[in-house]
């Protein structure tokens, strides 16, 4: 199993704690973003979209992230990543969709990159872009969990919602976003960087990251 990722990448980042999480061996390719290495011919033979992760696995290559990360948990249902009940499945759904759909997309790098280039955003103008869209899902996070969390994002034990969480409150840390406002989303996140899965998986951690 090969995950083409990249260190600095939160969907990357998702995909590793799931694969850590359920204890799968994988190797990884690294396609380094800030370089435009996705969009070389060779990757994209690999994913035509030119995007990261893409996990290769027996015949095929998995794109989009939160689609791998459903395909491992019904492949390997050992430590599963949604829970039993049909209800908090949906609500784990939604948790992840939050940052998946309406936050990650938004302020992914190809969308800086336009903003920079096609649209003249100065650097302040992208800062304020960024924290925008993450406030407003991390407003709606916060009454999330501390509705369902108990220690970790749903629940007391890791789950898929905590896969997408903690990335993202990576990215919202690199980009200055204040975590003060969010102490159950705060809470939860410490939590789950302390299993040792989830910190195995830190961008920090891996074997493209810079010096």
């Amino acid at each position: 199993m090969i995950l083409h990722g990249y260190w600095r990448s939160t969907t990357s980042y998702r995909v590793r704690i799931a694969l850590n999480m359920k204890g799968i061996a994988y190797a990884q390719a690294t396609h380094d973003l800030r370089s435009g290495a996705q969009y070389a011919p060779q990757y994209r033979t690999i994913n035509p979209q030119g995007l990261v992760p893409a996990l290769a696995v027996e015949d095929m290559t998995l794109t989009q992230s939160p689609a791998i990360l459903e395909w491992l948990d019904e492949r390997y249902p050992q430590t599963p990543l949604l829970p039993a009940n049909v209800n908090e499945r949906a609500i784990v759904r939604a948790m992840a969709a939050l940052v998946a759909c309406d936050i990650h997309p938004i302020n992914n790098l190809r969308v800086l990159t336009a903003l920079r280039d096609d649209m003249g955003a100065d650097e302040q103008a992208i800062s304020a872009w960024i924290a925008r869209w993450i406030t407003d899902g991390f407003t709606a996070l916060e009454q999330m969990v501390a509705r369902h969390g108990r220690g970790f994002a749903f629940g007391g034990t890791l789950t898929m919602a905590d896969c997408c969480i903690v990335p993202q409150v990576y990215s919202a840390q690199r980009f200055g976003v204040a975590m003060a406002p969010y102490p159950h989303l705060a809470a939860a996140v410490a939590q789950a960087r302390a299993v040792a899965s989830v910190a195995a998986a830190h961008p920090d951690r891996q074997p493209d990251a810079d010096a």
